[in-house]
């Protein structure tokens, strides 16, 4: 499938930790063919600059590289042939930190910078760069990575509280105008990237961040394990292709759902952990509210899904269970059984006029009106 009919861009971050073995590359290889991702961003691949011909993927022309003459760092940002991206700008780091590359997909601008924070000083090191290179993104930036440093308490199996270098970079993150993508979307799950078997600890220090005005576009974030390396990915799916013209299709919430009062109870209980979790002096209210309107955008739309999957399934075994009266009646007619065949599709009939007028309702226009 090709993003023009998935409509939505996926983005996933890894630290591989070395591709030097062929086995390895190989397994690399099989699970980015599993998880059938847009554009991919390794950390640590450990190649020589001389070495990286030796990372191909079928179906992945555009490789971008920055290394270091050593088996260090280095990063690796991959395209597949599957969407149409247009290079404009490419910026590497010698060190093989950090790698950023501007361009568009279908005529839309998209900035990725992909970096590898090094182990001793990295909350400063991502806040340097951040601040260096503010003036080369804007709205449509994605900023992924192992910043070898965990943003919130949350983020570490300890719930140890962070240091003042890490609520400074948190800080400038906030002035940036960008948001951690997955702590917005999950603020009170304890979901972990890396194990750090020296200090028996999990912590999440492999981030995407984009912009706060790109709240919109952010469809679902996950992490994803990864067996071959000793870090988990972190997977991005954001909706492309939505310009932002007049009567463009913006979500909207589905008054329906505020008929039902456990949803609301469960609203509730969602808005108070997520004011809980992300008050504090360091908040201003704007940002406090894009915050919880991020996450109850994340919860109905969970809520939406589920229980449009529970309809569906309903529909589905209502449908089969027809068939089969249906099927037995016109070998043996009987009265009782007529009477269920009409009470099922009755019901059908129910459940699909209703989808039709969920339809409608969201399209706005009845489709043989001008």
């Amino acid at each position: 499938t090709n993003i023009k009919s998935r409509s939505y861009l996926s983005i996933i971050t890894l630290n591989v930790n070395g591709l030097n073995t062929p086995t390895k590359r190989q397994r690399l290889a099989e699970w980015i063919q599993k998880q059938n991702p847009h554009i991919c961003c390794l950390q640590e691949t450990h190649l020589k600059t001389r070495d990286t011909y030796r990372l191909k993927l079928k179906g992945w022309k555009k490789i971008f590289h920055t290394n270091r003459d050593q088996k260090k760092a280095g990063v690796a940002i991959l395209i597949s042939d599957k969407i149409d991206f247009k290079t404009k700008a490419v910026k590497r780091d010698k060190e093989g930190h950090y790698i950023m590359i501007k361009g568009s997909i279908q005529e839309e601008d998209i900035t990725i910078i992909n970096i590898y924070a090094p182990n001793i000083g990295a909350p400063q090191y991502v806040r340097q760069l951040l601040t260096s290179m503010k003036r080369e993104f804007n709205n449509n930036a994605i900023i992924v990575g192992d910043f070898n440093t965990p943003l919130t308490s949350m983020d570490r199996s300890t719930k140890q509280k962070i240091n003042k270098e890490t609520q400074t970079l948190n800080d400038t993150i906030d002035q940036l105008d960008l948001i951690d993508i997955c702590r917005t979307f999950h603020p009170k799950t304890m979901n972990f990237t890396f194990f750090s078997s020296a200090h028996r600890t999990y912590s999440r220090i492999d981030h995407i961040l984009g912009h706060k005005s790109s709240l919109g576009k952010f469809k679902k974030i996950e992490i994803i394990p990864s067996i071959f390396s000793d870090h988990n990915a972190v997977r991005l799916d954001l909706n492309y292709r939505r310009k932002t013209v007049k009567n463009a299709n913006i979500w909207r919430l589905n008054n329906t759902l505020l008929n039902n009062e456990q949803i609301i109870e469960e609203i509730k209980r969602e808005i108070k952990v997520c004011i809980e979790m992300n008050e504090n002096e360091n908040t201003t209210t704007q940002n406090l509210w894009d915050t919880v309107k991020a996450v109850l955008r994340g919860k109905f739309i969970a809520i939406q899904a589920h229980l449009k999957k529970q309809e569906k399934s309903q529909l589905n075994n209502l449908t089969l269970h027809l068939k089969q009266l249906e099927k037995e009646e016109t070998k043996n007619p009987r009265v009782s059984r007529r009477k269920e065949i009409i009470k099922i599709r009755t019901e059908i009939n129910a459940e699909e006029t209703k989808e039709t007028i969920a339809k409608i309702n969201k399209a706005k226009s009845w489709f043989f009106e001008k």
